[in-house]
């Protein structure tokens, strides 16, 4: 198997974990936040599609990562809908798949662009953080459910 092909599987694992955990979130809850000045259900879920377009577009352009974060933050806090949220993630986790499921071995593992992100790491690197990333924010809304009194199931299998 192919480090793209494991990337693909990865990066399908993760949103299946991700879809799972937060299912319980509903399209009401889109604005909920558990106190002024955190993230609302729509705005954690739009964070992390943006953070994979972000990873896929940082590691495969010679620019590298775009560290402009406060772009970033003014795009993902302008989602109001969980739903238009969760179609961004699935997009993006078809587009990263798309984007890596032809790249060569050689091509996983070029280095990634000098700077303060993984520079010089393998570009394959960027699959963990994203699995990473989609865990931590998969984990605040289990946190967010719960404080509804909504409980998650498990994130790797139904029960």
């Amino acid at each position: 198997m192919s480090l793209a092909q494991t990337s693909v599987g990865e990066i399908a694992a993760a949103q299946e974990f991700f879809n799972r955990s937060t299912r319980g979130l509903t399209e009401p809850l889109s604005g909920y936040a558990p106190v002024e000045g955190m993230m609302t259900v729509a705005q954690q879920v739009a964070h992390a599609a943006q953070t994979i377009d972000w990873f896929l577009e940082g590691a495969f352009r010679a620019e590298g990562f775009d560290m402009d974060f406060d772009k970033h933050a003014k795009e993902f806090l302008a989602y109001t809908s969980l739903a238009a949220a969760r179609a961004w993630f699935d997009k993006a986790v078809a587009s990263a798949q798309k984007a890596l499921e032809n790249k060569t071995d050689a091509e996983m593992l070029a280095p990634l662009p000098p700077g303060p992100i993984m520079g010089g790491l393998p570009r394959i690197a960027i699959i963990g953080a994203i699995t990473d990333h989609t865990a931590h924010h998969r984990g605040a809304l289990t946190v967010y459910a719960r404080l509804k009194g909504i409980v998650p199931p498990m994130p790797y299998m139904e029960a």
